[in-house]
């Protein structure tokens, strides 16, 4: 399936580039706005990154450019960027470990982010990411001393914090705010807008169009699959986002369990609250919506048995159906925990549905497809272990 997508994508590209040409020639402004239909609002965040690229002050004469990020700031930036500081927006040391195929930029990242590429595939691909410093950040408090002695050339951090901009200000340090939560926690597109704002600052390694493209064809053939599914027959999943021997958070409406559910034609049972991030429920809450599958993300340490075993804390799950008939699995850990937007989002997606319903799916070799995606959007080959290996995650992965 996966060589017919990437030949799609390839031929879509070079028609567009054909229609652009036939359009200058013939001196007419029209432009192409088609899209697919699946993932109508990505083109439309990504038509106005777009403009923000075209009217970008930037020049063969100068060595600096300038960019809206995504808090709607103006940001001046040196052309060429040797060294970059990742604060408190987690995936992205990941995303751009791959956008550049190499860690070498990457000077300070967030321990958070530091403990995902300990435990996965990343530093295997790249090991110099364990070189980068992150003492510099607490949390979402970082130290501008420390911040100043890692020499950046820029700070990427998280659109959602305040604080950070006016401290990288004050020291004359460029930085670049990265959103995780603008675009309603759609996974893609807010993946899609990340490699955008890369591709923007870091043309030479402009990968928005593919990625768009892709992500496009793969939501589509998922909603093509299970549009048709009877309420009756879909699956009611809880995700399993925070877990302690004291706590259980899981995603409401307005978080990416949501976006995860609603994208692979399942319920999320936590649809009824009306809030963002995650919230704490008790284990009474998770009986009373009984859910038929539970995912556990990798910022908790847990695997499928504590909850078939009742390891954690005094919980007792054995009365939900989802553990009753052995339908609980741990999230992919790729380049980061896939729970939240990063580069693996398009296969996460492919998982999750192929997991939900495996008769829909049957055709989907997974590994095949994740060695497939690495190689044509990013020129990275996976062998069969690698590829494996992001799907059984080790604990140590958890964030906290």
């Amino acid at each position: 399936m996966k060589t017919n997508i990437i030949t799609k994508i390839k031929k879509a590209l070079a028609g567009a580039l054909c229609a652009a040409l036939c359009l200058s020639a013939a001196a007419c402004g029209a432009s192409d706005s088609s899209q697919s239909a699946g993932v109508s609002d990505t083109t439309s965040s990504l038509a106005a990154t777009d403009e923000s690229s075209k009217t970008a002050q930037s020049s063969e004469d100068t060595d600096t450019i300038t960019i809206t990020d995504h808090a709607g700031n103006t940001v001046t930036l040196p052309k060429k960027i040797e060294r970059i500081v990742v604060a408190d927006i987690y995936p992205l040391p990941s995303v751009l470990s791959v956008f550049f195929d190499s860690a070498d930029k990457l000077v300070g990242i967030a321990q958070p982010s530091m403990t995902a590429a300990q435990n996965s595939l990343l530093s295997e691909l790249y090991p110099e990411i364990l070189n980068a410093q992150t003492g510099f950040i607490d949390g979402t408090t970082i130290n501008i001393e420390e911040v100043i002695k890692l020499e950046p050339d820029v700070v990427f951090y998280s659109a959602e914090t305040e604080g950070i901009k006016e401290e990288l200000d004050k020291a004359n340090i460029p930085g670049v705010a990265v959103s995780a939560a603008k675009w309603q926690y759609n996974a893609i597109e807010t993946l899609d807008n990340w490699i955008a704002l890369l591709s923007e600052i870091f043309p030479e390694n402009d990968k928005a169009e593919i990625t768009k493209q892709y992500s496009a064809e793969i939501y589509d053939m998922v909603q093509q699959r299970v549009k048709d599914l009877p309420e009756s027959e879909k699956e009611r999943v809880f995700f399993l986002f925070q877990y302690s021997e004291s706590s259980i958070t899981t995603s409401g409406k307005l978080f990416f369990g949501q976006w995860w559910a609603d994208a692979i034609g399942a319920v999320n049972v936590g649809e009824e609250m009306e809030t963002s991030y995650s919230t704490a429920v008790d284990l009474e809450q998770v009986y009373a919506w009984d859910p038929s599958m539970i995912f556990i993300t990798n910022f908790n340490s847990a695997q499928p048995d504590d909850l078939y075993n009742n390891t954690v804390g005094a919980f007792d799950w054995s009365g939900i159906s989802a553990v009753k008939n052995k339908q609980v699995y741990k999230m992919p850990l790729g380049m980061y925990r896939s729970y939240t937007a990063g580069i693996d989002t398009p296969i996460t997606l492919m998982w999750l549905a192929k997991t939900a319903y495996p008769e829909l799916f049957e055709d989907i070799d997974i590994t095949q497809e994740t060695k497939d995606y690495y190689k044509e959007l990013f020129g990275i080959d996976l062998t069969n272990d690698q590829a494996e290996k992001i799907f059984a995650p080790v604990s140590q992965a958890s964030a906290f």
